[in-house]
């Protein structure tokens, strides 16, 4: 197939176009013809909470992409539509992750459609983690413009049933694995590289820093005296996207000097097994969610992890298998964290995420799209 996708790539950075690009290069080793078309300019950079929107890594290597969205330019994404028209592919995958996007994306695909090609929502998030106004006026001329969608959670296809009133076609397909990031490296080799001591124990929170990925309960969590006797370390590892002042004050609030190990920058791609491979856990205490890149990693490195009952985490976290589905309370949190080191845990979850990892595989994700793609021309 001729297939072009459409989203974020490269030279933007983020879980997002780590994304767009392991799915292109899944699709072009299963022999297809693929393009990402991305933005020349994706967002106002007031809108933006972090540093850069940019990447400062080499451009992935075998993948054409081309950078023709204006994603507040109306005359931009007409032209745009009618020249992925012309290129007559038979799928574009939009790769939809906030209402902003709705209007571009929704009039880029109005212009697109013919009766060869098919336009597929893949949705990250139908209504974000920090909802705003626009999330009831944008989503529904999105989602009307799309002939079908795959979603990476239940409770995302719930959400895009809110906006379709046609009943249009949909499946999940868990959010693959990102495979790319290397090989586990032994705790010690990862400590080197870290500067940090290979005797500690670690936990780690990924990701950019927001409310809703509940740090903060975290924080308290980690204050649980119970916690003392072991020597457990928490890695912040991950920019922070809002102030992070009420988070310093509450780690010296609370005495966590000596335990958090603060990395508070936009973590590189070439670093990432390192935090990876030093962690005995991953944590994710999430107020909300849908589904989560973090896990992936998690599983491609093997490293057992605990994250909250909200969204759709539990629908690849198995309780008690590869790690902990825990109520969003710190002291359930701790709890959780007390009986891992107290009762070995490791090495069951980690012998299960090896078992576990085979249901994520970048194959099944586009099995799921094709299979819509075949409802759609009605084979």
């Amino acid at each position: 197939m001729k297939i072009i996708i459409i989203g974020t790539a490269f030279p933007y950075r983020g879980g997002l176009a780590t994304y767009n690009e392991r799915l292109a290069h899944e699709y072009a080793r299963q022999g297809n013809e693929v393009e990402i078309i991305t933005f020349t300019l994706q967002y106002p950079g007031f809108l933006f909470p972090g540093k850069t929107q940019y990447s400062a890594e080499l451009a992935p290597a075998n993948l054409k992409i081309t950078r023709k969205i204006n994603a507040i330019n109306p005359l931009n994404w007409i032209k745009v539509g009618r020249e992925i028209k012309k290129k007559s592919p038979d799928l574009v995958i939009f790769c939809y992750w906030m209402a902003f996007m709705a209007p571009c994306f929704g009039t880029i695909a109005c212009y697109a459609k013919s009766s060869k090609t098919k336009m597929l929502g893949l949705i990250h998030n139908m209504i974000p983690h920090e909802p705003t106004v626009l999330d009831k006026l944008f989503p529904k001329y999105f989602v009307k413009s799309m002939d079908g969608f795959v979603a990476m959670a239940e409770s995302v296809v719930a959400d895009i049933n809110h906006f379709d009133t046609e009943n249009k076609p949909k499946t999940v397909s868990p959010h693959p694995i990102y495979d790319h990031y290397g090989d586990l490296l032994t705790k010690k080799q990862a400590a080197i590289k870290l500067g940090l001591n290979d005797q500690n124990h670690y936990i780690l929170f990924f990701g950019f820093i927001r409310h809703y990925k509940g740090l903060d309960l975290l924080l308290d969590a980690f204050a649980d005296k119970r916690l003392r006797k072991f020597p457990i370390k928490l890695i912040i590892a991950g920019e922070f996207y809002e102030d992070p002042a009420p988070y310093l004050h509450q780690i010296e609030r609370l005495g966590l000097g000596d335990v958090v190990i603060l990395r508070t920058n936009f973590i590189p791609d070439k670093e990432v097994q390192n935090y990876f491979s030093i962690a005995d856990l991953v944590a994710q205490p999430y107020r909300s969610a849908t589904q989560s890149g973090v896990s992936q990693i998690a599983y491609h490195f093997e490293t057992p992890m605990l994250v909250t009952n909200v969204g759709g985490l539990a629908e690849t976290i198995p309780n008690g298998k590869v790690g902990y589905v825990v109520e969003v309370k710190p002291t359930i949190i701790a709890d959780a964290i007390v009986d891992f080191y107290t009762n070995n845990r490791a090495e069951k979850f980690i012998e299960n995420i090896k078992v576990e990892k085979q249901k994520f595989l970048w194959s099944r994700m586009t099995e799921a799209m094709n299979g819509l793609f075949m409802t759609n021309k009605g084979e």
